[in-house]
């Protein structure tokens, strides 16, 4: 996985291209009505029930358009809200509460969701020992805060893009002659270069899972798309060697039994890619 410092630095490239993007030359709209040294003070309104996610989003952007602005945080991160509910009050520069109004909200409403829904997951796992993970399925150039929205949720962080680990899918194996050819040829790759990365390998069916074992230095297998008898087979067959995870299509309605089949991880691109967002508003007082 990356390190909290570059995780950071994705946020901050985040911030910055949105901010350019939304604000470009100027506010016009708060800049032709309101005069600059006005000030002024805004709640964040929740207006759905749900997970919420995104203060501390909210904290860095309010900074990074206006390092005067003051934040009154009343809810934190992962907590629990219902309608009419108060996340927070921001303070001071009424243009610059206005700035940056829609980043916060956009962002909050998404990560809100995602949040949200990864806790139901969570909560359907409860007592399995089986932790759910995300996937890269996501809203391109915001990876991070919907990864981010994940952990808030109460999930884990699968690998963050292509190059933080390695992960051996159906089109690197028919690609490279088959399943031992490329972790084979994986490992010489990392050993030339240097890199220690851990490596995935994806198994199609219980004759892949065996091969797969034929191979040392498999950090974890991915048991995708196989029904809940395969996957108990799965299982069993790849013991403590290294550890397991499912995926493929798995739903809330599916995700117990799966859980049940004793796997490490089940990874779902739906935390992600499926979800509403929250109803938030951001109101001045």
């Amino acid at each position: 996985m990356i390190s909290q410092e570059q995780f950071q630095k994705e946020i901050d490239y985040i911030i910055a291209n949105a901010i350019r993007e939304d604000v470009g030359d100027g506010d016009h709209s708060s800049l032709a009505c309101i005069p600059k040294e006005a000030t002024g003070k805004a709640k964040l309104l929740v207006k759905d029930d749900g997970i919420i996610a995104g203060i501390d989003f909210a904290k860095q952007v309010f900074g990074y358009v206006d390092t005067d602005l003051k934040v009154e945080t009343l809810i934190e991160d992962g907590a629990a809200v219902a309608y009419g509910d108060i996340a927070f009050y921001v303070s001071g520069s009424s243009q610059s509460i206005l700035k940056a109004e829609r980043l916060v909200l956009n962002a909050m409403q998404r990560m809100s969701a995602i949040a949200t829904k990864t806790r139901s997951f969570v909560r359907l796992l409860e007592g399995t020992g089986t932790k759910i993970l995300d996937t890269r399925k996501t809203t391109p150039g915001i990876r991070a805060l919907e990864k981010w929205a994940v952990k808030i949720g109460g999930g884990e962080n699968h690998r963050f893009a292509l190059y933080d680990m390695i992960m051996l899918k159906d089109n690197h194996i028919d690609f490279a002659g088959g399943i031992t050819q490329a972790i084979a040829k994986t490992k010489a790759y990392l050993e030339e270069t240097g890199r220690d990365l851990k490596i995935i390998v994806e198994a199609r069916n219980l004759d892949e899972i065996r091969e797969i074992l034929e191979s040392d230095g498999v950090y974890r297998i991915l048991i995708d798309n196989f029904d809940y008898e395969d996957t108990r087979t799965a299982v069993e067959l790849i013991g403590d060697k290294c550890l397991t995870e499912s995926s493929g299509g798995i739903n809330e309605k599916t995700i117990r039994k799966y859980a049940e089949c004793g796997v490490d991880y089940i990874s779902s691109g739906a935390l992600t890619h499926s979800v509403y967002n929250m109803d938030l508003s951001l109101k001045a007082v």
